[in-house]
């Protein structure tokens, strides 16, 4: 079956749906947050793929060159895999397999060295499907001590590993702690939420904005968009809801 997907580019980027799930008539401020993001990345390689549909679930893969690519991860001339999502009607239709076909295509085509992506030993929510990954080909080629693992298809024998930084997990601040970019469109009202919950408990909370590539390289932990710190040691990077929240501060 053939599918018609839509590429971003600086001239429909203004137009194009660019969310997983949100869909409003009215400006929603992560995804204009998003669209700024992109603006900015577009230029530098970036890729959002989606399903040229209307419908309220979507399908899209977004991928980056490494070297451009806001994660503590080192390696030569790959691309890193962000997100590869399908919701709702369109899963079992073959569509995930379609996009990342795509991206395969373009880093061969691009003459790259392979394509990573982040993982975890048990798989994480907010994470690609890494079962369909290794699937694919892609294996664990780095690892932190906490579980979260560094998928990789190399077609020259070379990998990509996390930096030392990425594998600290740990930092002073003994407060909960929010590292976030503004690429996914979920952040800026899970942002709010987690500052909500921590205002009415008179939770101490300290926010640090992921806003350039320098910043995000040198993280001191695994990243994907979203990073949570508690008394000093790295929780998780799912976006956190009130449970997971109430679940940390114990």
């Amino acid at each position: 079956m053939e599918f018609k997907f839509v590429t971003l580019t600086p001239d429909n980027l203004a137009s194009e749906h660019l969310s997983c799930i949100i869909r409003t008539k009215k400006a929603h401020p992560g995804v204009e947050a998003k669209r700024r993001w992109l603006a900015e990345r577009l230029p530098e390689g970036h890729i959002f793929r989606k399903l040229d549909a209307k419908e309220k679930e979507t399908a899209f893969i977004e991928y980056a060159p490494l070297e451009t690519a806001w994660v503590p991860i080192t390696g030569d001339n790959y691309l890193y895999l962000y997100c590869l999502w399908v919701t709702g009607s369109f899963k079992g239709k073959g569509i995930g397999q379609a996009l990342m076909d795509s991206c395969l295509a373009d880093a061969k085509r691009q003459g790259k060295a392979g394509v990573c992506m982040l993982g975890s030993h048990k798989q994480k929510s907010w994470l690609s499907d890494q079962a369909f990954a290794k699937k694919q080909g892609f294996e664990v080629v780095d690892q932190t001590e906490n579980g979260y693992e560094l998928l990789a298809l190399s077609w020259d024998g070379t990998k990509p590993q996390f930096t030392e930084n990425a594998k600290q997990m740990r930092i002073e601040n003994q407060e909960l702690t929010l590292f976030y970019d503004d690429q996914c469109p979920f952040i800026a009202q899970y942002i709010e939420r987690v500052k909500k919950e921590c205002e009415t408990q008179a939770i101490p909370l300290i926010l640090k904005h992921v806003d350039s590539l320098e910043k995000a390289k040198a993280l001191p932990c695994v990243f994907n968009n979203w990073a949570c710190f508690y008394k000093g040691k790295f929780e998780t990077v799912n976006l956190l809801t009130p449970d997971m929240l109430k679940r940390i501060l114990k």
